[in-house]
Protein backbone atom coordinates (compact mmCIF):
# COMPACT_ATOMS: atom_id res chain seq x y z
CA UNK A 1 0.00 0.00 0.00
CA UNK A 2 1.13 3.95 -0.51
CA UNK A 3 1.15 6.35 1.84
CA UNK A 4 -0.55 9.76 0.13
CA UNK A 5 -0.26 12.14 3.15
CA UNK A 6 1.45 13.07 6.26
CA UNK A 7 1.05 15.15 9.48
CA UNK A 8 2.67 16.06 11.82
CA UNK A 9 2.66 18.39 15.58
CA UNK A 10 6.39 18.27 17.49
CA UNK A 11 8.55 19.94 19.58
CA UNK A 12 10.09 21.16 16.49
CA UNK A 13 7.12 22.52 14.10
CA UNK A 14 3.36 22.36 13.99
CA UNK A 15 3.54 20.89 10.37
CA UNK A 16 5.94 18.30 8.52
CA UNK A 17 7.40 21.19 6.84
CA UNK A 18 8.28 22.71 9.97
CA UNK A 19 9.36 19.77 11.88
CA UNK A 20 12.02 18.26 8.57
CA UNK A 21 13.38 22.14 8.37
CA UNK A 22 14.15 21.73 12.08
CA UNK A 23 15.37 18.51 11.58
CA UNK A 24 17.55 19.29 8.04
CA UNK A 25 19.07 22.07 10.34
CA UNK A 26 20.12 20.21 13.71
CA UNK A 27 17.99 22.04 15.74
CA UNK A 28 17.00 20.79 18.92
CA UNK A 29 13.36 21.11 20.40
CA UNK A 30 14.23 20.20 23.81
CA UNK A 31 14.47 22.86 26.76
CA UNK A 32 13.45 23.70 30.43
CA UNK A 33 9.96 22.63 30.80
CA UNK A 34 7.36 25.52 31.86
CA UNK A 35 4.33 24.44 31.16
CA UNK A 36 4.13 22.68 34.81
CA UNK A 37 5.62 23.26 37.61
CA UNK A 38 8.99 21.53 38.20
CA UNK A 39 9.63 22.44 41.39
CA UNK A 40 10.88 19.39 43.25
CA UNK A 41 11.66 17.14 40.24
CA UNK A 42 15.10 15.95 39.22
CA UNK A 43 14.56 16.52 35.90
CA UNK A 44 13.34 19.44 34.08
CA UNK A 45 13.89 19.30 30.54
CA UNK A 46 11.64 18.09 27.90
CA UNK A 47 10.45 18.15 24.41
CA UNK A 48 7.12 20.35 24.65
CA UNK A 49 4.70 21.16 21.50
CA UNK A 50 5.40 25.49 22.25
CA UNK A 51 2.19 28.05 20.50
CA UNK A 52 0.03 25.51 19.39
CA UNK A 53 -3.32 27.19 18.83
CA UNK A 54 -6.23 24.52 19.30
CA UNK A 55 -8.69 27.03 17.57
CA UNK A 56 -6.86 26.59 14.00
CA UNK A 57 -7.87 23.23 14.00
CA UNK A 58 -10.95 22.45 15.48
CA UNK A 59 -13.91 24.24 17.51
CA UNK A 60 -14.02 25.09 20.98
CA UNK A 61 -16.46 22.29 21.84
CA UNK A 62 -13.64 20.13 20.95
CA UNK A 63 -10.55 21.92 22.20
CA UNK A 64 -12.54 22.00 25.72
CA UNK A 65 -12.72 18.41 25.82
CA UNK A 66 -10.03 17.07 24.33
CA UNK A 67 -6.89 16.14 25.56
CA UNK A 68 -3.75 17.53 24.32
CA UNK A 69 -2.77 14.28 23.08
CA UNK A 70 -6.17 14.09 20.75
CA UNK A 71 -5.64 18.18 19.58
CA UNK A 72 -1.78 17.12 18.30
CA UNK A 73 -3.39 13.95 16.64
CA UNK A 74 -6.55 15.51 15.26
CA UNK A 75 -4.49 18.50 13.48
CA UNK A 76 -1.71 16.03 12.38
CA UNK A 77 -4.78 14.26 10.68
CA UNK A 78 -5.99 17.29 9.03
CA UNK A 79 -2.44 18.19 7.47
CA UNK A 80 -2.50 14.43 6.34
CA UNK A 81 -5.94 14.68 4.51
CA UNK A 82 -4.90 18.44 3.27
CA UNK A 83 -1.59 16.75 1.97
CA UNK A 84 -3.32 13.72 0.58
CA UNK A 85 -6.30 15.49 -1.27
CA UNK A 86 -8.29 13.16 1.09
CA UNK A 87 -12.32 14.36 1.09
CA UNK A 88 -13.99 11.59 3.16
CA UNK A 89 -17.03 11.89 1.01
CA UNK A 90 -20.34 9.66 1.78
CA UNK A 91 -19.63 6.79 -0.74
CA UNK A 92 -15.55 6.35 0.55
CA UNK A 93 -16.40 6.61 4.49
CA UNK A 94 -17.35 3.54 5.15
CA UNK A 95 -13.73 2.19 3.88
CA UNK A 96 -11.69 4.67 5.69
CA UNK A 97 -10.48 3.34 8.82
CA UNK A 98 -8.56 5.45 12.29
CA UNK A 99 -5.70 3.74 13.73
CA UNK A 100 -3.85 5.91 16.53
CA UNK A 101 -1.41 4.41 18.94
CA UNK A 102 -0.40 5.92 22.17
CA UNK A 103 1.97 4.50 25.10
CA UNK A 104 0.43 7.02 27.52
CA UNK A 105 -2.88 8.29 26.66
CA UNK A 106 -4.86 11.65 27.84
CA UNK A 107 -2.42 11.58 30.75
CA UNK A 108 -2.96 15.07 31.59
CA UNK A 109 -6.78 15.07 31.90
CA UNK A 110 -6.73 12.20 34.15
CA UNK A 111 -4.69 13.50 36.10
CA UNK A 112 -6.77 17.02 36.22
CA UNK A 113 -9.94 14.62 37.10
CA UNK A 114 -8.36 13.51 39.86
CA UNK A 115 -7.57 16.35 40.69
CA UNK A 116 -11.20 18.20 40.54
CA UNK A 117 -12.81 14.81 42.10
CA UNK A 118 -10.41 15.31 44.92
CA UNK A 119 -10.89 19.34 45.38
CA UNK A 120 -14.35 19.76 44.56
CA UNK A 121 -16.06 16.45 44.52
CA UNK A 122 -17.69 14.51 42.01
CA UNK A 123 -20.53 16.92 40.71
CA UNK A 124 -17.44 18.71 39.13
CA UNK A 125 -16.69 16.35 37.10
CA UNK A 126 -17.48 16.62 33.35
CA UNK A 127 -19.72 14.03 32.01
CA UNK A 128 -17.40 13.79 28.95
CA UNK A 129 -14.12 12.87 31.30
CA UNK A 130 -15.18 9.01 31.19
CA UNK A 131 -14.19 9.54 27.19
CA UNK A 132 -12.05 12.23 26.66
CA UNK A 133 -9.55 10.15 29.40
CA UNK A 134 -9.75 7.22 27.43
CA UNK A 135 -6.80 5.83 25.42
CA UNK A 136 -9.67 5.74 21.92
CA UNK A 137 -10.03 9.78 22.07
CA UNK A 138 -7.72 10.66 19.61
CA UNK A 139 -8.93 7.87 17.18
CA UNK A 140 -12.43 8.83 18.01
CA UNK A 141 -12.11 12.44 17.82
CA UNK A 142 -10.32 12.02 14.35
CA UNK A 143 -12.88 9.76 12.83
CA UNK A 144 -15.75 12.42 14.19
CA UNK A 145 -14.37 15.04 13.04
CA UNK A 146 -13.87 13.08 9.33
CA UNK A 147 -16.89 11.32 9.33
CA UNK A 148 -15.00 8.31 8.85
CA UNK A 149 -17.36 5.17 9.40
CA UNK A 150 -14.54 2.44 8.93
CA UNK A 151 -13.14 0.74 12.03
CA UNK A 152 -11.22 2.81 14.08
CA UNK A 153 -9.56 1.78 17.18
CA UNK A 154 -6.48 2.90 19.56
CA UNK A 155 -3.17 0.50 19.89
CA UNK A 156 -1.24 1.32 23.18
CA UNK A 157 2.41 -0.97 23.16
CA UNK A 158 4.49 1.91 24.91
CA UNK A 159 7.32 3.42 22.36
CA UNK A 160 6.18 1.08 19.62
CA UNK A 161 2.50 2.35 19.65
CA UNK A 162 2.77 4.83 16.30
CA UNK A 163 4.83 1.76 14.11
CA UNK A 164 2.26 -1.00 15.58
CA UNK A 165 -0.66 1.40 14.37
CA UNK A 166 0.67 1.75 10.77
CA UNK A 167 1.45 -1.80 11.23
CA UNK A 168 -2.07 -2.34 11.93
CA UNK A 169 -3.46 -0.17 9.08
CA UNK A 170 -1.12 -2.07 6.53
CA UNK A 171 -3.12 -5.20 7.61
CA UNK A 172 -6.80 -3.67 7.24
CA UNK A 173 -5.83 -2.88 4.11
CA UNK A 174 -3.99 -6.14 2.86
CA UNK A 175 -7.32 -7.58 4.50
CA UNK A 176 -9.86 -6.06 3.01
CA UNK A 177 -11.28 -4.04 6.09
CA UNK A 178 -10.47 -0.70 4.18
CA UNK A 179 -8.99 0.70 0.94
CA UNK A 180 -7.66 4.06 3.46
CA UNK A 181 -6.31 4.28 7.39
CA UNK A 182 -5.71 7.57 8.75
CA UNK A 183 -2.73 5.65 11.08
CA UNK A 184 0.36 7.33 13.12
CA UNK A 185 0.53 8.03 16.88
CA UNK A 186 0.47 11.07 19.71
CA UNK A 187 1.21 11.04 23.09
CA UNK A 188 1.33 14.36 25.48
CA UNK A 189 3.29 13.11 28.81
CA UNK A 190 5.52 15.91 29.56
CA UNK A 191 3.95 15.92 32.66
CA UNK A 192 5.06 15.90 36.42
CA UNK A 193 3.87 12.44 37.35
CA UNK A 194 5.77 10.88 34.03
CA UNK A 195 8.95 13.33 34.80
CA UNK A 196 8.93 11.82 38.20
CA UNK A 197 8.25 8.53 37.28
CA UNK A 198 10.50 7.85 34.38
CA UNK A 199 13.28 10.11 36.36
CA UNK A 200 13.47 7.88 39.22
CA UNK A 201 13.26 4.75 36.91
CA UNK A 202 16.82 6.27 36.01
CA UNK A 203 15.64 6.12 32.30
CA UNK A 204 15.57 9.78 31.53
CA UNK A 205 18.82 12.37 30.43
CA UNK A 206 19.35 14.63 33.55
CA UNK A 207 21.17 17.63 32.04
CA UNK A 208 19.25 19.97 33.11
CA UNK A 209 21.27 22.48 32.37
CA UNK A 210 22.62 21.52 28.75
CA UNK A 211 18.88 20.40 27.30
CA UNK A 212 19.58 20.61 23.57
CA UNK A 213 22.78 18.66 24.47
CA UNK A 214 20.64 16.12 26.67
CA UNK A 215 19.51 13.93 24.30
CA UNK A 216 22.91 11.89 23.09
CA UNK A 217 21.97 8.47 20.83
CA UNK A 218 24.99 6.34 20.22
CA UNK A 219 26.92 8.74 22.13
CA UNK A 220 29.55 7.59 24.77
CA UNK A 221 28.28 10.33 27.57
CA UNK A 222 24.30 9.56 26.69
CA UNK A 223 22.95 9.28 29.78
CA UNK A 224 19.33 8.56 28.99
CA UNK A 225 16.35 9.75 26.86
CA UNK A 226 14.62 13.24 26.85
CA UNK A 227 10.61 12.90 27.49
CA UNK A 228 8.62 14.51 24.81
CA UNK A 229 5.44 14.87 23.27
CA UNK A 230 3.87 15.30 19.85
CA UNK A 231 1.39 13.41 16.67
CA UNK A 232 2.24 12.42 14.06
CA UNK A 233 -0.57 10.81 11.10
CA UNK A 234 0.22 9.03 7.73
CA UNK A 235 -2.64 8.38 5.20
CA UNK A 236 -2.19 4.70 3.56
CA UNK A 237 -4.36 3.65 0.75
CA UNK A 238 -4.86 0.59 -0.93
CA UNK A 239 -2.57 1.79 -4.64
CA UNK A 240 -5.79 1.13 -6.86
CA UNK A 241 -7.92 3.35 -4.26
CA UNK A 242 -5.20 6.31 -4.67
CA UNK A 243 -4.48 5.63 -8.24
CA UNK A 244 -8.68 5.94 -8.61
CA UNK A 245 -8.64 9.32 -7.05
CA UNK A 246 -5.99 10.48 -8.52
CA UNK A 247 -3.41 10.80 -5.71
CA UNK A 248 -0.22 10.80 -5.76
CA UNK A 249 2.01 8.29 -3.91
CA UNK A 250 4.68 9.61 -1.78
CA UNK A 251 6.09 6.21 -0.64
CA UNK A 252 5.31 2.56 -0.18
CA UNK A 253 5.01 0.87 3.09
CA UNK A 254 6.17 -2.39 2.74
CA UNK A 255 7.02 -4.39 5.51
CA UNK A 256 5.85 -4.90 9.36
CA UNK A 257 7.48 -6.83 11.87
CA UNK A 258 6.77 -6.59 15.58
CA UNK A 259 8.19 -8.31 18.49
CA UNK A 260 7.90 -8.96 22.23
CA UNK A 261 11.39 -9.74 24.49
CA UNK A 262 9.54 -11.32 27.01
CA UNK A 263 12.43 -10.27 29.63
CA UNK A 264 11.98 -6.93 31.59
CA UNK A 265 9.73 -4.29 32.24
CA UNK A 266 12.29 -1.39 31.42
CA UNK A 267 15.66 -3.25 30.14
CA UNK A 268 16.12 -4.54 26.53
CA UNK A 269 16.39 -7.67 25.90
CA UNK A 270 20.49 -8.02 26.98
CA UNK A 271 20.99 -9.64 23.36
CA UNK A 272 18.50 -7.57 21.23
CA UNK A 273 16.13 -10.97 20.87
CA UNK A 274 13.09 -9.52 20.39
CA UNK A 275 14.39 -5.99 18.36
CA UNK A 276 15.97 -8.55 15.99
CA UNK A 277 12.74 -10.05 15.47
CA UNK A 278 11.22 -7.37 14.66
CA UNK A 279 13.30 -6.06 12.23
CA UNK A 280 13.81 -9.21 10.42
CA UNK A 281 10.17 -9.83 10.02
CA UNK A 282 9.81 -6.79 8.34
CA UNK A 283 12.53 -7.37 6.14
CA UNK A 284 11.30 -10.66 5.69
CA UNK A 285 7.34 -8.97 4.96
CA UNK A 286 8.84 -6.81 2.35
CA UNK A 287 10.64 -9.43 0.72
CA UNK A 288 14.24 -7.97 1.28
CA UNK A 289 17.28 -8.36 2.74
CA UNK A 290 19.13 -6.62 5.11
CA UNK A 291 21.92 -6.05 2.28
CA UNK A 292 19.16 -3.65 0.24
CA UNK A 293 18.54 -1.13 3.27
CA UNK A 294 19.56 2.31 2.36
CA UNK A 295 18.85 4.20 5.29
CA UNK A 296 17.92 3.28 9.00
CA UNK A 297 16.27 5.28 11.42
CA UNK A 298 17.18 4.12 14.64
CA UNK A 299 15.10 3.88 17.47
CA UNK A 300 18.26 5.22 19.03
CA UNK A 301 17.34 7.11 22.70
CA UNK A 302 20.25 7.69 24.18
CA UNK A 303 20.08 5.23 26.72
CA UNK A 304 22.76 3.32 27.49
CA UNK A 305 21.22 0.10 27.01
CA UNK A 306 18.99 0.78 23.74
CA UNK A 307 21.68 2.29 21.76
CA UNK A 308 24.17 -0.11 22.80
CA UNK A 309 21.30 -3.47 21.88
CA UNK A 310 20.34 -1.69 18.63
CA UNK A 311 23.55 -1.08 17.30
CA UNK A 312 24.52 -4.70 17.75
CA UNK A 313 21.21 -5.54 16.37
CA UNK A 314 21.69 -3.57 13.45
CA UNK A 315 25.00 -5.40 12.53
CA UNK A 316 24.08 -8.67 12.93
CA UNK A 317 20.57 -7.93 10.77
CA UNK A 318 22.41 -5.74 8.15
CA UNK A 319 26.05 -7.11 8.27
CA UNK A 320 28.65 -5.23 6.62
CA UNK A 321 25.89 -3.14 4.95
CA UNK A 322 25.08 -0.91 8.60
CA UNK A 323 28.61 0.35 8.03
CA UNK A 324 27.85 1.73 4.65
CA UNK A 325 24.71 3.67 5.18
CA UNK A 326 23.08 6.43 7.05
CA UNK A 327 22.02 5.22 10.41
CA UNK A 328 20.39 8.39 12.46
CA UNK A 329 18.24 9.18 15.21
CA UNK A 330 16.19 12.10 14.86
CA UNK A 331 14.90 11.81 18.74
CA UNK A 332 18.45 13.69 19.36
CA UNK A 333 16.47 16.67 17.81
CA UNK A 334 12.62 15.51 18.88
CA UNK A 335 13.10 13.64 22.53
CA UNK A 336 11.32 10.61 22.67
CA UNK A 337 7.39 11.45 21.85
CA UNK A 338 6.57 7.90 23.34
CA UNK A 339 3.96 6.79 21.01
CA UNK A 340 4.44 9.55 18.20
CA UNK A 341 7.62 8.68 18.08
CA UNK A 342 7.37 5.88 15.34
CA UNK A 343 5.05 7.33 13.12
CA UNK A 344 6.97 10.81 13.44
CA UNK A 345 10.10 8.96 12.34
CA UNK A 346 8.57 7.17 9.32
CA UNK A 347 7.25 10.37 7.98
CA UNK A 348 11.45 11.60 8.40
CA UNK A 349 12.76 7.74 6.90
CA UNK A 350 9.84 8.78 4.01
CA UNK A 351 11.00 12.17 3.23
CA UNK A 352 14.96 11.10 3.31
CA UNK A 353 13.63 8.86 0.49
CA UNK A 354 11.74 11.99 -1.49
CA UNK A 355 14.73 14.20 -0.96
CA UNK A 356 17.83 12.19 -0.22
CA UNK A 357 19.04 14.48 2.71
CA UNK A 358 19.38 12.47 5.94
CA UNK A 359 18.52 14.03 8.61
CA UNK A 360 21.35 14.03 11.67
CA UNK A 361 21.93 12.82 15.11
CA UNK A 362 23.18 15.69 16.87
CA UNK A 363 24.86 15.80 19.98
CA UNK A 364 26.83 12.51 18.77
CA UNK A 365 30.51 13.35 19.41
CA UNK A 366 31.96 9.97 20.50
CA UNK A 367 30.30 7.45 18.62
CA UNK A 368 29.61 3.95 20.64
CA UNK A 369 29.97 2.31 17.49
CA UNK A 370 33.33 4.81 14.89
CA UNK A 371 32.59 2.65 11.63
CA UNK A 372 28.64 3.29 11.57
CA UNK A 373 27.63 6.21 9.88
CA UNK A 374 25.64 7.92 12.38
CA UNK A 375 25.16 11.16 10.59
CA UNK A 376 26.70 13.24 13.35
CA UNK A 377 25.47 16.93 13.85
CA UNK A 378 24.83 17.69 10.15
CA UNK A 379 22.62 16.71 7.47
CA UNK A 380 24.21 14.73 4.77
CA UNK A 381 23.48 14.23 1.36
CA UNK A 382 23.12 10.68 0.07
CA UNK A 383 21.95 10.01 -3.52
CA UNK A 384 19.77 6.68 -4.90
CA UNK A 385 17.89 5.89 -1.51
CA UNK A 386 15.67 3.93 -2.60
CA UNK A 387 14.68 1.19 0.75
CA UNK A 388 14.33 2.67 4.57
CA UNK A 389 13.94 0.64 8.10
CA UNK A 390 12.52 2.41 10.70
CA UNK A 391 12.86 0.94 14.52
CA UNK A 392 10.77 1.41 17.39
CA UNK A 393 11.21 -0.39 20.96
CA UNK A 394 9.30 0.20 23.83
CA UNK A 395 9.34 -1.07 27.75
CA UNK A 396 7.56 -3.93 28.17
CA UNK A 397 9.79 -5.33 25.53
CA UNK A 398 7.68 -3.90 22.76
CA UNK A 399 9.16 -4.18 19.52
CA UNK A 400 8.18 -3.05 16.08
CA UNK A 401 9.93 -2.28 12.63
CA UNK A 402 8.64 -0.82 9.57
CA UNK A 403 10.18 -1.29 6.14
CA UNK A 404 9.44 2.35 3.49
CA UNK A 405 10.37 2.46 -0.08
CA UNK A 406 10.56 4.95 -2.51
CA UNK A 407 7.99 5.68 -5.62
Amino acid sequence: MVVTGYGAVTPLGHSVEETWAAMLAGRSGIDTVDAIDVTGLEVRIGGQVRGFTPGRYMPRTVSRRADPCAQYALAAALEACAHAGLVVDERLAPRVAVVIGSGYGPVGSIYRAADTLRDRGPRAISPFAQVTTAMDSAAGEISMRLGAQGPSRAQSTACASGADALGAAMRMIAYGEADVVLAGGADACVTAVDLAGSGNARALSRRNDDPTGACRPFDARRDGFVMSEGAAVLVLEAAETAEGRGAAALAELVGYGASSDAHHWTAPHPEGRGARLAVEAALRDAGITGAEVDYVNAHGTGTLLNDATETAVLRTVLGDRVTRIPVSSTKSMTGHMIGAAGAVELVASILALRTGDVPPTINCEEPIDPDINFVPHRAQRHERLRTALSNSFGFGGHNAALVVRAV
